[in-house]
């Protein structure tokens, strides 16, 4: 199994992929026609963009890995809206498009804040898309 089809699969599994995306003969999902091009396309894009210089601040490179891995989410999501028919999936698809885009945004602030650095030893206070810190 290629990495593609394993990540195609795993995605299926966790619900970011629409189960029927991943359920293709033994030959894979028709290369070059509509869905089966977006989604790969799609994923090759996200591999492409996670594949950034790691800083070795772990928070910072975690950050930088996972907003292209959401906009990924979002994008496959929107796939779904212009090929999928369930209503349900399509429902889902929805539901990711707005928590994902809102979770982009607020990891986008983080790693703004984490690059410019903290003015004194502390990190930055908790809050986004989790609620406020708790002391």
């Amino acid at each position: 199994m290629t990495i593609s089809r394993r990540m195609l699969v795993a995605g299926a599994a966790a619900g970011l992929v629409p189960a029927r995306a991943a359920e293709h003969d033994h030959h894979g999902p028709v290369e070059g026609s509509g869905f089966a091009a977006d989604l790969r396309g799609s994923m090759q894009a996200m591999m492409q963009a996670m594949d950034v210089p790691l800083s070795g601040d772990p928070d910072r490179d975690f950050l930088a890995m996972m907003i292209p891995h959401h906009q990924g989410a979002v994008a496959m999501a929107r796939l779904v809206l212009v090929h999928g028919r369930d209503p349900l999936t399509r429902q889902l698809a929805e539901e990711i498009i707005a928590s994902q885009t809102a979770e982009i945004a607020s990891m986008q602030a983080r790693l703004r804040l984490l690059r410019s650095g903290p003015t004194s030893d502390e990190f930055p206070a908790l809050g986004g898309t989790r609620g406020p810190a708790s002391n």
